[in-house]
Protein backbone atom coordinates (compact mmCIF):
# COMPACT_ATOMS: atom_id res chain seq x y z
CA UNK A 1 0.00 0.00 0.00
CA UNK A 2 1.21 3.15 -0.54
CA UNK A 3 2.64 5.53 2.00
CA UNK A 4 0.06 8.53 1.91
CA UNK A 5 -2.88 5.82 2.30
CA UNK A 6 -1.21 4.61 5.02
CA UNK A 7 -0.21 7.69 6.64
CA UNK A 8 -4.66 8.46 6.61
CA UNK A 9 -5.13 5.44 8.10
CA UNK A 10 -2.17 6.20 10.77
CA UNK A 11 -3.90 9.92 11.24
CA UNK A 12 -7.74 8.11 11.46
CA UNK A 13 -7.14 5.50 13.90
CA UNK A 14 -4.38 6.10 16.14
CA UNK A 15 -5.48 4.10 19.13
CA UNK A 16 -5.54 1.30 16.83
CA UNK A 17 -2.26 2.21 15.20
CA UNK A 18 -0.76 2.91 18.75
CA UNK A 19 2.27 0.38 18.45
CA UNK A 20 3.43 1.47 15.16
CA UNK A 21 7.31 0.49 15.69
CA UNK A 22 6.50 -2.94 16.55
CA UNK A 23 3.45 -3.11 13.68
CA UNK A 24 4.82 -4.85 10.36
CA UNK A 25 3.22 -2.09 7.52
CA UNK A 26 0.67 -2.61 4.98
CA UNK A 27 1.96 -5.71 3.26
CA UNK A 28 -0.99 -5.18 0.65
CA UNK A 29 -2.05 -3.29 -2.41
CA UNK A 30 -4.06 0.16 -2.72
CA UNK A 31 -7.15 -1.63 -3.54
CA UNK A 32 -7.83 -2.65 -0.10
CA UNK A 33 -7.63 0.58 1.30
CA UNK A 34 -11.30 1.15 1.70
CA UNK A 35 -12.07 -2.49 2.91
CA UNK A 36 -9.02 -1.69 5.99
CA UNK A 37 -10.60 1.88 5.88
CA UNK A 38 -14.25 0.80 6.94
CA UNK A 39 -12.80 -2.44 9.12
CA UNK A 40 -10.61 0.18 11.28
CA UNK A 41 -13.83 2.86 11.41
CA UNK A 42 -15.55 -0.33 12.42
CA UNK A 43 -13.04 -1.63 15.24
CA UNK A 44 -12.81 1.96 16.67
CA UNK A 45 -16.49 2.77 17.02
CA UNK A 46 -17.24 -0.64 18.64
CA UNK A 47 -14.42 0.11 21.77
CA UNK A 48 -15.53 3.73 22.12
CA UNK A 49 -18.89 2.61 23.42
CA UNK A 50 -18.27 -0.21 24.87
CA UNK A 51 -14.42 0.76 26.68
CA UNK A 52 -17.29 1.96 29.70
CA UNK A 53 -18.38 -2.43 29.83
CA UNK A 54 -14.22 -3.43 30.14
CA UNK A 55 -14.11 -4.21 26.42
CA UNK A 56 -9.57 -4.75 25.93
CA UNK A 57 -8.41 -1.91 23.51
CA UNK A 58 -7.15 -3.56 20.21
CA UNK A 59 -3.70 -2.81 18.64
CA UNK A 60 -3.03 -4.34 14.76
CA UNK A 61 -0.23 -5.97 14.65
CA UNK A 62 0.07 -6.61 10.62
CA UNK A 63 -2.21 -6.07 7.87
CA UNK A 64 -0.51 -8.18 4.64
CA UNK A 65 -1.96 -10.70 2.15
CA UNK A 66 -2.47 -14.20 2.03
CA UNK A 67 -3.41 -16.90 -0.31
CA UNK A 68 -5.34 -13.86 -1.80
CA UNK A 69 -7.30 -12.64 1.04
CA UNK A 70 -6.67 -10.25 3.72
CA UNK A 71 -4.79 -10.90 6.93
CA UNK A 72 -5.61 -8.47 9.46
CA UNK A 73 -3.37 -9.44 12.67
CA UNK A 74 -3.69 -7.16 16.36
CA UNK A 75 -3.82 -7.92 20.19
CA UNK A 76 -7.00 -7.36 22.02
CA UNK A 77 -10.15 -6.48 21.58
CA UNK A 78 -13.25 -8.80 22.23
CA UNK A 79 -15.22 -11.35 20.06
CA UNK A 80 -17.40 -8.47 17.86
CA UNK A 81 -13.83 -7.28 16.95
CA UNK A 82 -12.41 -10.59 15.91
CA UNK A 83 -15.99 -10.98 14.04
CA UNK A 84 -15.46 -7.61 12.34
CA UNK A 85 -11.86 -8.89 11.45
CA UNK A 86 -13.29 -12.13 9.79
CA UNK A 87 -15.99 -10.53 8.18
CA UNK A 88 -13.24 -8.65 6.09
CA UNK A 89 -10.93 -11.03 5.85
CA UNK A 90 -13.41 -13.15 4.07
CA UNK A 91 -15.14 -10.00 1.97
CA UNK A 92 -11.75 -9.05 0.93
CA UNK A 93 -11.73 -12.20 -1.83
CA UNK A 94 -14.30 -9.91 -3.94
CA UNK A 95 -12.13 -7.09 -3.93
CA UNK A 96 -9.30 -6.74 -6.65
CA UNK A 97 -6.16 -5.93 -3.94
CA UNK A 98 -4.83 -3.28 -7.03
CA UNK A 99 -7.90 -1.30 -7.84
CA UNK A 100 -10.54 -2.24 -5.04
CA UNK A 101 -13.40 -3.32 -7.66
CA UNK A 102 -15.16 -6.49 -7.60
CA UNK A 103 -12.94 -9.33 -7.74
CA UNK A 104 -11.95 -13.02 -7.90
CA UNK A 105 -9.55 -15.31 -6.39
CA UNK A 106 -7.10 -16.37 -9.38
CA UNK A 107 -3.98 -18.01 -9.57
CA UNK A 108 -2.09 -21.87 -8.99
CA UNK A 109 1.47 -21.12 -7.54
CA UNK A 110 0.70 -17.48 -6.24
CA UNK A 111 -3.25 -17.28 -5.17
CA UNK A 112 -4.56 -13.45 -5.45
CA UNK A 113 -7.67 -11.49 -6.12
CA UNK A 114 -8.18 -9.74 -8.90
CA UNK A 115 -10.57 -8.29 -11.53
CA UNK A 116 -10.70 -9.46 -14.97
CA UNK A 117 -8.47 -5.99 -15.66
CA UNK A 118 -5.83 -6.88 -13.11
CA UNK A 119 -5.67 -10.47 -13.79
CA UNK A 120 -2.42 -11.86 -14.98
CA UNK A 121 -2.19 -13.49 -18.29
CA UNK A 122 -3.32 -17.31 -17.91
CA UNK A 123 -4.89 -16.95 -14.59
CA UNK A 124 -8.29 -15.44 -16.37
Amino acid sequence: MRDELAEKLYANYPEIFANRESFWGFECGDGWYDLIDSLCGQITHHLKHNAAVGTEPFVVAQIKEKFGGLRFYGEGGDDRVRHFIWFAEGFSQRVCETCGAPGRTRGTSWIYTSCDQHAKEGDE
